[in-house]
């Protein structure tokens, strides 16, 4: 496989300078520029159009403005359009390392496979509060695990911020639902059940430069949580116990701060432990006292939010008999 095999999928809405950053970013990978750009405008009131225009005597880029249907629909939308014999599908929030496509080059030469994912991680310049953020997103001591690993795992469900997809496998699939969040697992287990090979490259990481609040995150963390039910119960195949330990952390949280009004303290000494060893094991990693100090609150907010909104929607559909994309209308967009 060569550079113009390739056509990068990047769906923005109302993020005009993200997209700058990530296209700076591919004047410095390693590789001749014959790949493929397309910016797909998802209906942005502050579209990028004029940002765009300035790469495009630089970058083989294309632009399309559609009306907005949500992530999934416009990144179909740019594949649809795309020339390239394999998809790599971005969001406008991320920053290639210079080394990024020759590495997803040189493994899918060496072992081909129709889709693939890869890490994320923050660069040195990142703000110490979005270094907080990664780590609690990829870390093997909080639910990140795997997003972070190191070995190149089969069976991998690939993330839209960091997704490779083959052309046949988007024509077969039909790609993304019009589910979001949750459009991405989706696709993923959709495509396993169809018998295609998934990957993680972990070489293959792009750096996620996440523009967010605490309040902002919780409500990302609420909204992954809610959604993981209704996957489950579209595809009760991929079921993990894994999915029930923030609701399980969150509910254990308040018993121990309720248990001490009965000066049996033994439960919240347990999670000091934890606490304590997730702020040991970022210092290590990150070598910076304030974000370590700051993963502690990002780490509470990820289990709480998560948790809650994963009960509560295992309880809707329980209890409820409306179709999913009536009960949590403000998931499905209208394509």
């Amino acid at each position: 496989m060569i550079a113009s095999d390739f056509s990068f999928i990047i769906p923005v809405y109302n993020r005009p300078e993200e997209i700058r950053e990530l296209l700076e970013s591919f004047f410095e990978l390693d590789i001749p520029k014959t790949f493929e750009v397309i910016i797909v405008e998802d209906g942005s009131s502050l579209d990028s159009r004029l940002i765009v225009e300035q790469f495009q005597s630089k970058l083989n880029i294309n632009y399309y403005y559609k009306k907005n249907t949500g992530p999934g629909d416009s990144r179909n939308y740019g594949m649809r359009k795309a020339k390239g014999h394999y998809f790599i599908v971005l969001d406008s929030d991320c920053i290639l390392p210079k080394q990024y496509l020759s590495e997803v080059i040189n493994f899918l030469k060496t072992s081909y496979v129709d889709c693939f994912g890869g890490p994320d991680a923050a660069k040195h310049n990142f703000s110490e509060f979005q270094k907080a953020i990664n780590f609690t997103m990829t870390s093997f001591i909080t639910t990140g695990g795997i997003r972070g690993g190191d070995k190149e795992v089969e069976g991998y469900e690939p993330r839209s911020f960091n997704m490779g997809l083959s052309k046949e496998a988007f024509h077969a699939s039909g790609g993304f639902g019009n589910i979001h969040p949750g459009e991405d697992p989706d696709l993923s287990i959709r495509l396993k059940d169809m018998g295609y090979k998934l990957r993680l490259i972990s070489k293959a990481f792009v750096y996620h430069k996440r523009r967010m609040t605490l309040e902002k995150f919780f409500i990302q963390m609420y909204k992954f949580g809610q959604v993981r039910p209704i996957l489950n119960k579209w595809h009760p195949h991929s079921r993990k116990i894994a999915y029930w330990f923030p609701s399980l952390f969150t509910i254990g949280f308040i018993i121990s701060l309720m248990l001490i009004l009965f000066n049996f303290n033994w439960f919240l000494y347990v999670y000091g432990l934890y606490f304590l060893a997730v702020f040991l094991v970022a210092l290590n990693l990150t070598v910076d006292l304030v974000t370590s100090i700051l993963c502690l609150p990002t780490l509470m907010v990820q289990f709480f939010a998560y948790g809650i909104g994963f009960l509560k929607s295992n309880v809707k559909l329980k209890i409820s008999r409306k179709p999913d994309n009536v009960l949590f209308s403000n998931f499905f967009f209208k394509t």
